[in-house]
């Protein structure tokens, strides 16, 4: 760190620098940024980090984030019960609720089978979702999976167990092979979900 910076503000940079997508640059302007804030304002945004931290856990049925033991979406009366669609992580169901096409329920996995990351079935929300499915009146499970090799290897492994349960769809894509889920743009979610197709 620069010897222009004086200690505590490198050591916030450095800190801000951690953050996904925020490079030196952006962790300057934002540390410099909050140096100019009344102190009420700082800490305010430190005790929002804190709380966010201390408070938010998983939803016990579908484990999207949530303050509470089940998810506003698992709660919801006015959502379909009888379809669930299956994503990696809680980004992707912020993605997809963008859209307002979908008004079934979620199952977050917490990630994709990932061998060289060390990431298996069990290490993934998978037993906890074929039991949900095999205990509840499931009409289709729609499979929102980021079309990588993981994803695809989670796919076929979820197909594999799923279907002597169940329906079981992907949603098409617009997106290229090795694409995120999370940075697709409202138009192409919402046709993924409309053009997704058997498994």
């Amino acid at each position: 760190m620069s010897a222009a910076y004086t200690r505590p503000l490198a050591r916030l940079i450095e800190r801000l620098q951690r953050l996904p997508g925020i490079g030196p640059k952006s962790a300057q302007r934002i540390a410099l940024y909050l140096l100019k804030q009344p102190e009420t304002e700082v800490q305010a945004l430190a005790q929002a980090l804190l709380d966010a931290k201390q408070q938010v856990g998983h939803c016990q049925i579908c484990y999207h984030l949530s303050a509470e033991p089940v998810c506003e979406i698992c709660a919801d009366p006015h959502r379909d019960d009888h379809v669930i669609c299956v994503v990696s992580d809680s980004r992707d169901v912020i993605a997809l609720e963008k859209t307002r096409e979908y008004r079934g329920k979620y199952h977050v996995l917490g990630g994709v089978i990932s061998p060289m990351d060390g990431i298996g079935p069990e290490q993934l929300t998978i037993n906890a979702l074929v039991k949900r499915v095999g205990e509840n009146p499931i009409k289709e499970v729609i499979l929102a999976l980021s079309p990588t090799i993981e994803g695809e290897t989670t796919i076929l492994y979820l197909g594999r167990l799923l279907k002597p349960l169940t329906r079981v769809t992907r949603i098409a894509f617009g997106l290229p092979m090795g694409g995120d889920l999370e940075y697709a743009d409202e138009l192409t979610l919402a046709k993924a979900l409309e053009g997704r197709r058997e498994l």
